[in-house]
C-alpha cells in the first residue's frame, strides 16, 4: 500500500509558550521525520476562536477556553509527511494529559485540560480547513529535505 503525504495543523497553546516547551514539542515532530512547511506566532482573536472551536460554542466552558487561548500568543505550525495526521495524533497523545500515554507530548508534559499544550488536526478534512484558517498560501513552503531525496526511494 502506498503511503499518503498529508499536511496537518498544530497549535502550541499558551501553556506551551509560558512553560518554555515549544522547542521540545517541535523537536518531537522533527525527530519523527515530519517536515515543517509553515511556522508562525499568532495572537488569536475571538473570531478565529469562535470559528475554530465552533463545536464547543454552546458548552459552558467555551468562554474560559477563549480566555485561555488569548492569554498569550500561540505557535501555529503546519507539518507534512506520509500519513502525518495519524502520526501527529500518536505523538500528541490523548486530549486529557493525565490519561495520555507516557512518551507522548501530553503524557510527558501535561496534566490539565485545556492546559494540554497542543492542538492537532484530527482528520484530513479538518486539517485542510484549519490550515486555511490560520495560514495564508504564501506562508506555506514546498521544499525537499535531504532525507526525501537521498536516503529513501519510492516505487
Amino acid at each position: 500500500m502506498a503511503e499518503v503525504t498529508e499536511r496537518t495543523l498544530i497549535i502550541c497553546k499558551p501553556d506551551a509558550l509560558q512553560r518554555n516547551l515549544m522547542g521540545e514539542i517541535i523537536t518531537r515532530f522533527e525527530r519523527k521525520g515530519l517536515k515543517i512547511v509553515g511556522l508562525k506566532m499568532i495572537q488569536l482573536s475571538d473570531v478565529m476562536l469562535e470559528e475554530h472551536y465552533e463545536h464547543h460554542k454552546d458548552k459552558p466552558f467555551f468562554d474560559g477556553l477563549k480566555r485561555y487561548m488569548k492569554q498569550s500568543p500561540v505557535l501555529g505550525m503546519v507539518l507534512e509527511g506520509d500519513e502525518c495526521i495519524n502520526a501527529v495524533r500518536l505523538i500528541t497523545g490523548a486530549t486529557k494529559g493525565a490519561e495520555a500515554d507516557a512518551g507522548t507530548i501530553r503524557g510527558d508534559m501535561a496534566m490539565a485540560t485545556p492546559g494540554n499544550l497542543i492542538h492537532a488536526s484530527d482528520s484530513l478534512e479538518n486539517a485542510k480547513m484549519e490550515i486555511e484558517r490560520f495560514f495564508k498560501e504564501d506562508e506555506l513552503f514546498d521544499y525537499k529535505k535531504i532525507d526525501e531525496t537521498f536516503l529513501y526511494w519510492r516505487d
